[in-house]
């Protein structure tokens, strides 16, 4: 397949990259500056786009079979809440205009629900530091599933996912629509590089065309 990853260079996306291409997929790696995208491939071309203007999207994803967002404008971003809900609706409008059909976005895990009609984001131990960015994947996740015209996909993590849950790649995951997956220990958990795993088989053997779903060990 030919694949076009927003977001090439970030935390998710570097690691999506290396998935794509270890199962034989082409990609462009698109990104603001792709002179962060270490991986050296004969199936990976850079395109460098400034993913808020709609018409540069277009122009990059263009001819692909799928594109994968893992649009975000940084957690440490005074502006991720405005940032983040224009650009992912540029990447989204850019994507229609395309003729693209595919779009698979990697959204957050605060729009999870914990509790019946009780939020992960609305919960007291919320971490103050990420409301601001997961307001808004809540707030463009409940914008997306308007969207009837993209074959959309929007994946939220498990609700534990940073740098010390990456390095491990089991090849395996359980899946849930809205609510957590936990494991025996109650916990929500899962690496990069599994997550990539679920977001490369979503993309082979689409299962959750137009919803959203969660992976998790």
């Amino acid at each position: 397949m030919k694949v076009a990853l927003i977001g090439a260079t970030g935390f998710v996306g570097s690691q999506v990259l290396q998935e794509l291409v270890s199962r034989g997929h082409q990609v462009t790696a698109i990104a603001r500056n792709t002179d962060k995208v270490t991986l050296q491939s004969d199936l990976v071309t850079l395109k460098s786009a400034n993913v808020l203007d709609s018409e540069e999207v277009t122009a990059v994803v263009s001819g692909h079979d799928a594109v994968v967002s893992a649009y975000n404008p940084g957690w440490t971003n005074p502006n991720i809440y405005s940032e983040y809900l224009e650009g992912a609706s540029a990447i989204e409008k850019g994507v229609a205009k395309s003729g693209v059909k595919r779009l698979l976005v990697v959204g957050g895990a605060g729009s999870l629900e914990v509790a019946p009609g009780v939020a992960l984001i609305d919960t007291p131990t919320f971490p103050e530091e990420y409301k601001a960015g997961a307001s808004a994947a809540r707030e463009y996740l409940n914008a997306l599933k308007t969207d009837t015209a993209l074959d959309w996909t929007y994946l939220s993590p498990a609700i534990e996912m940073h740098p010390g849950t990456s390095g491990e790649r089991k090849g395996t995951y359980r899946t849930s629509l809205n609510t957590p997956v936990f494991n025996e220990k109650g916990r929500s958990i899962i690496s990069v590089e599994d997550l990539s795993v679920a977001i490369v088989d979503e993309i082979e053997q689409p299962q959750f065309v137009q919803k959203r779903f969660t992976a998790a060990y």
